[in-house]
């Protein structure tokens, strides 16, 4: 990991829910998770609206029937070790808006999170969640039957019609809730009517279908906002963080968590800093770390202690560097972290950098990429627009050797291992990614409400701001703070508004 990688050329692969600059983009159309499965296959993607999109990898060609010539089998050889290309291939309600009645408070549809399952089979196992409930998902793949028009014949009449009556699987054989939860009971239909058909006789063909159906629903064991969840490499437990709580679970009891981190001070006057991610190691099931709005990111062991408030290990960046202010520990707080491959590195950004760490050093981090620099005498702006608590993600690719991350502007900003500080490429979210960006002004927006304890840790009362001007070198209304980076290949899926642009190196 430490040998400096040449940068990647980037190229446009395709892009999904494309829209004209001038349309407006309602807020539960807006992307809000994206995650890739591990084999790459599949690709996820979550918006404010509760729902939960799932696109495959497209069939290549059939080579086995022996209709391609050597140049072209070689050129689709080529192509396919260059970049996948990806198919819509179902849509799911995961969560719908709900009214908690003993906090008078309303629980938004949003999908703040989503992580694939380990596959114990053919099907899909997916796991999201919103603010106060995690969901397990299966996509079961089937042969569906579908009715066919065809030419009068009297002699297969009755028998396409039985066929006909068996293949419509729809809303009749499900057994719906409010809340979007299918029970595994409704796959059986109690009765099948048919219906003469008139005209035509049909005849029923098989096509491929991907029902989903909620298996587990994990509930009531969060009293604030879930912000992560990550699956453990046993392929039994997960577990979800909210602002000060980790919670346990195993994916086969939904009723049943165990609390393995408990930041909550006893007077919530003396809170100091809450949880914004957590994720477990990719190889030892023991090992777990999360990050805090104060810049920690700490690494527990499960085995030691039932409840993991002691930390094993603290990575924190001890040397600072410049002259502290009031935002000095406000941008510091960690939005995303990643670990890599090899489970001995993790990826962490905050609002002005990306960071490479090494598990086995404490005290600083192995590489510091500067990502905001432009931005830091306009802090005291992003501040006033709420601008300064957005959350980024970042991504590291399977190799371990190259690590991306979002702007504004709909920029992406993708760094090699070995190249520090501002070196990297970057790339717009359009159909031409190595077009010259345009820093744009954007105009004032303020939000309603904080939404969250890490704002309200920062807030103090200080409300004055020392800016002289709105003026910003990048549109703050149109920001790319989700992304994820095949397993497998030098792809990159990233969202912004309701749009998913993939590009591929």
């Amino acid at each position: 990991m430490a040998s400096p990688s040449a940068p990647l050329h980037w190229n446009f692969s395709q892009v999904f829910g494309e829209r004209n600059p001038a349309d407006d983009v309602q807020p539960m159309d807006v992307i809000s998770a994206i995650d890739f499965e591990d084999s790459g296959d599949h690709l996820a993607v979550g918006d404010q609206g509760g729902r939960l999109i799932i696109f495959e990898k497209t069939p290549g060609k059939d080579v086995t029937n022996g209709y391609f010539s050597r140049k072209e089998l070689e050129q689709s050889d080529l192509s396919d070790t260059q970049h996948h290309q990806y198919q819509y291939k179902t849509e799911i309600q995961s969560h719908e808006p709900e009214f908690d009645y003993l906090k008078s408070v309303e629980i938004e549809e949003k999908i703040n999170d989503l992580k694939w399952c380990a596959r114990p089979n053919q099907s899909l196992f997916v796991l999201s969640t919103n603010h106060k409930t995690v969901k397990l998902w299966k996509v079961k793949e089937r042969k569906l039957k579908k009715v066919k028009v065809m030419d009068h014949d009297p002699l297969v009449s009755s028998e396409n019609a039985l066929l006909a009556g068996k293949s419509y699987i729809g809303a009749q054989n499900k057994s719906s809730f409010s809340n979007g939860n299918f029970l595994e009971s409704g796959e059986k239909m109690d009765s099948i009517r048919t219906q003469p058909i008139v005209g035509h006789n049909r005849v029923a063909n098989l096509e491929d279908d991907a029902p989903a159906r909620c298996r587990k629903a994990y509930a009531h064991a969060h009293d604030y906002n879930i912000n992560s969840i990550s699956n453990n490499s046993d392929g039994e437990t997960f577990v979800s963080a909210d602002d000060l709580r980790i919670n346990l679970w195993n994916l086969e009891v939904s009723n049943q968590c165990f609390n393995i981190v408990d930041m909550k001070p006893s007077n919530m006057d003396d809170l100091t800093e809450v949880i914004t991610s957590a994720e477990f190691h990719p190889l030892h099931c023991n090992t777990l770390a999360y990050s805090s709005s104060r810049g920690f990111i700490r690494l527990v062991d499960l085995r030691q202690s039932a409840l993991c408030d002691h930390s094993a290990k603290i990575l924190h960046d001890g040397v600072f560097k410049g002259q502290k202010t009031f935002f000095t520990e406000i941008v510091t707080s960690i939005s995303d972290m990643k670990f890599a491959m090899d489970g001995r590195h993790i990826l962490s950004r905050d609002f002005m950098t990306l960071k490479l760490w090494d598990t086995h050093m404490e005290t600083s981090p192995v590489a510091t990429y500067k990502v905001h620099e432009h931005l830091r005498t306009k802090l005291s702006d992003l501040y006033n627009s709420d601008a300064i608590f957005d959350k980024f993600d970042c991504c590291i690719s399977g190799d371990g050797r190259h690590f991306a991350t979002g702007s504004y502007s709909n920029l992406i900003k993708i760094y090699s291992c070995g190249l520090g500080g501002e070196e990297g490429t970057m790339l717009e979210a359009s159909r031409n990614p190595n077009s010259k960006a345009h820093y744009l002004a954007a105009p004032r927006a303020r939000r309603s409400s904080l939404g969250s304890l890490t704002r309200a840790i920062y807030r103090h009362g200080n409300e004055t701001s020392d800016s002289k001007s709105n003026e910003f070198p990048g549109n703050l209304n149109s920001k790319l703070l989700h992304m994820a980076w095949h397993p497998k290949s030098n792809m990159i899926a990233c969202a912004t508004g309701n749009s998913v642009y993939m590009y591929y190196a």
